[in-house]
């Protein structure tokens, strides 16, 4: 009995979105992975590694910047100096600690949207606490303090900066993959669905069985000069030979 399966076309639509979901764009001089597989173009990794040499090198500059701060002569009264002094700790500690750990995630992962936003919600706090410690040793601080910690603020401000474009910018370009991949969808959809069913012939009826073959025995063969079992035979008897006549 044959039987014919029709192939629906929503089948031929699944694969070809799984194959899509799988696709990336087209690959272009990668040098390191994106942390989800995909290629990252060797601008991207450049800029990106500028990036954080310069946040790096600020840090440093602003941890060694608040270890020469002398907080202790400002003349504030004491509260005052209790807040600054808790707002320089909990910036050593986040340049020591969040900073380098949050640059380490990213350089593991370039263009990861999740991971650059969080440095940048980090740049954005430090930015608040440092620029108050500013404001402090501009109104109760040397000059020379007031000068030093100002760059170290721009600095940050202008990482800041390049941080926000490049989210903007990755924010546009995984926007117009996603409408490519989309496009690509629904143009696979509808191929689908115009195209006809395929059929599939299935062959299940078992082959007519062929019957036994009897053994035949063979019957053994007979001497034809030799009697038949049972039977007696006479045998004639003897003559005497001639006798010579005297």
């Amino acid at each position: 009995m044959k039987r014919n399966l029709l192939i629906s076309p929503g089948l031929y639509v699944g694969f070809i979105a799984a194959a899509l979901g799988q696709a990336g764009p087209a690959p272009f001089a990668a040098t390191t992975n994106s942390g989800q597989g995909q290629p990252v173009s060797y601008a991207s990794v450049t800029q990106l590694n500028g990036l954080l040499s310069q946040l790096d090198a600020t840090s440093k500059n602003t941890q060694a910047d608040l270890v020469k701060l002398r907080i202790e002569k400002w003349k504030t009264d004491g509260s005052y100096k209790r807040q600054a002094l808790g707002n320089v700790d909990s910036i050593q500690r986040n340049l020591q600690g969040a900073l380098p750990e949050i640059i380490g995630q990213l350089r593991n992962a370039p263009e990861d949207l999740p991971t650059t936003f969080k440095l940048y919600r980090n740049l954005d706090a430090l930015y608040d606490v440092l620029g108050g410690v500013v404001e402090g040793a501009g109104a109760f601080g040397s000059k020379d303090d007031l000068q030093a910690l100002s760059n170290d603020l721009n600095a940050f401000e202008g990482s800041r900066r390049q941080l926000a474009e490049r989210i903007e910018n990755l924010a546009s370009s995984k926007q117009a993959e996603i409408t490519r991949l989309s496009s690509a969808l629904k143009t696979a959809q509808a191929a689908a669905e115009a195209a006809p069913p395929k059929k599939v012939v299935v062959d299940d009826t078992e082959p007519p069985k062929k019957p036994a073959k009897k053994k035949t025995t063979k019957k053994p063969a007979t001497d034809a000069n030799k009697p038949p079992a049972g039977s007696t035979t006479q045998s004639a008897p003897a003559q005497a030979p001639p006798s010579n006549p005297q």
